[in-house]
């Protein structure tokens, strides 16, 4: 059945059940801070704050049929997850935990139901894993797919900002970077080799994992300025020093990747590291006894890649491990670019 045979409020009826926990009333809570008043269906949600002592999140990303993803790289239900993990890390960034989401479709009529039941299927198994629920959003008729998910969250006191970095300051991140990328790279490559390697990269590209966990360690230990790693390290850490009027160096040596990248990709991982993007680890800076401490209390993938220098703001220079500067042969990605 395709969804032009269905019609917007049939469609919209089957999202409500494809979204709908078992057993889960119109208002029962998410979290311990919030609940649900309104739920999916009516003109809007509303959602009740338990306490007033929290900060409120709210964050959006759209993702386009061939600017974003392609169904030969992308199939229905990773996009789901994906389109959800992508607002859920920009929740981690600020050290919060997401919420509630609104989703908003657009479709053309020959869209197959059996896709938009697989899409919203990938959804709701990151919601759940995640402690979110999609609660409402939108459909309309589109020459090409696009999905746009406004999320919401919650932090307890001041969220992690870009703004904070100072000079002295030391460079982490909470993972690896460059798996994405990878993975992209390997669905790709026609003629690439099949083996366990390649799969691991393209599960990375098709399911990222945000930091939630990770973010509120960061807050706990006094980190107040991050972001997340979604268009590349290196054009990151330069938005963030941009913010901040401040430069960075990374060190090559420094940039931790998962083993499968080094392996398939041994030549240029890490440029792949570098200007990749979608790997949703949070990039942090800190002096260098919270850095201490919070390194030791993240995975072991976590790892210091640089520090904070005065310099023309957004003037990030990587350097080689002889001491040398790295000659810049990526970009990360610009939407307009």
């Amino acid at each position: 059945m395709r969804i032009s045979e269905l019609g917007e409020f049939g469609l919209i009826e089957r999202v409500q059940e494809w979204t709908r926990e078992p057993g889960h009333p119109v208002n029962g809570a998410v979290s311990a801070a919030c609940r649900a008043v309104v739920d999916n269906g009516d003109d809007a949600a509303a959602v009740a704050f338990v306490s007033d002592q929290v900060t409120e999140l709210y964050t959006t990303d759209t993702m386009v049929a061939g600017i974003h993803f392609t169904s030969e790289t992308t199939p229905w239900r990773d996009l789901g997850w994906k389109a959800i993990a992508s607002n859920v890390s920009d929740v981690a960034a600020m050290g919060g935990t997401p919420a509630f989401a609104l989703v908003t479709l657009g479709l053309p009529a020959d869209t197959l139901v059996d896709d938009v039941k697989e899409l919203y299927g990938g959804m709701t198994e990151i919601c759940r894993e995640f402690g979110t629920r999609v609660i409402g959003g939108d459909m309309v008729r589109s020459p090409v797919a696009f999905i746009t998910v406004a999320l919401t969250g919650i932090a307890a006191g001041n969220p992690m900002v870009r703004t904070a970095a100072r000079p002295g300051h030391l460079v982490g991140v909470t993972g690896p970077v460059g798996g994405s990328a990878g993975g992209l790279r390997a669905m790709l490559e026609v003629s690439g080799s099949a083996g366990t390697d390649r799969e691991q990269l393209k599960l990375i590209h098709r399911r990222p994992r945000p930091h939630v966990a990770e973010g509120r360690i960061l807050v706990a230990n006094g980190v107040d300025s991050a972001m997340d790693v979604s268009d590349g390290l290196a054009d990151d850490l330069g938005k963030l020093c941009a913010a901040s009027g401040v430069a960075a160096v990374i060190r090559a040596d420094g940039v931790p990747a998962e083993p499968a990248l080094k392996s398939v990709f041994a030549e240029d991982w890490l440029d792949l590291a570098l200007y990749g993007g979608e790997d949703y680890v949070l990039l942090f800076t800190a002096p260098p006894a919270v850095m201490s401490a919070v390194i030791g209390q993240l995975p072991n993938s976590a790892a210091v890649v640089g520090e904070i220098t005065d310099g023309p703001a957004g003037t990030v220079t990587v350097l080689d491990p002889d001491g040398s500067t790295r000659h810049r042969s990526g970009a990360g990605w610009d939407h307009f670019g």
